[in-house]
């Protein structure tokens, strides 16, 4: 699913972050309104533990299911679109926050998946945000 940003939301507008931080912090803020726009439940975000980290912990509103996000942003392509930077090692690392989580929360016989949204300011105009449902397996 692509969805190509006029205002991508309220208070967000302005000029790109210079920093690689701010531009990555900004792309989790379009995230999180594109999959609520979308109806997604969000349940946690920027969740942490010893084995890695999941940007977006979602329920999908479809068929409830949990859905561990990554999130990439960039300004432009000269390292490629933004979900290459999702590499084997980074899905590794996902997968084994996402267990954590799943088994902290006591969800291990919930359905889950682990999506990509990529996020990317083309010659410096309005975002396009792509939604990558189901990008890659359980990774371990």
């Amino acid at each position: 699913m692509k969805w190509f940003g006029g205002s991508a939301s309220p208070g967000l507008a302005g000029p790109l972050p210079a920093d690689n931080r701010g531009i990555g912090d900004l792309g989790e803020e379009l995230a999180v309104s594109f999959l609520e726009r979308n109806r997604y439940r969000i349940l946690e975000r920027n969740y942490r533990c010893k084995g890695g980290e999941v940007d977006i912990v979602a329920r999908d509103p479809r068929d409830k299911s949990l859905v561990f996000v990554e999130v990439k942003a960039r300004r432009g392509l000269s390292y490629g679109v933004p979900q290459l930077a999702v590499t084997p090692f980074k899905q590794r690392q996902i997968s084994k926050a996402a267990l954590t989580w799943l088994a902290k929360h006591r969800h291990q016989d919930t359905n889950a998946r682990f999506d990509v949204i990529a996020i990317l300011w083309a010659d410096g105009g309005a975002p396009t945000i792509e939604h990558i449902v189901n990008a890659f397996e359980l990774a371990y």
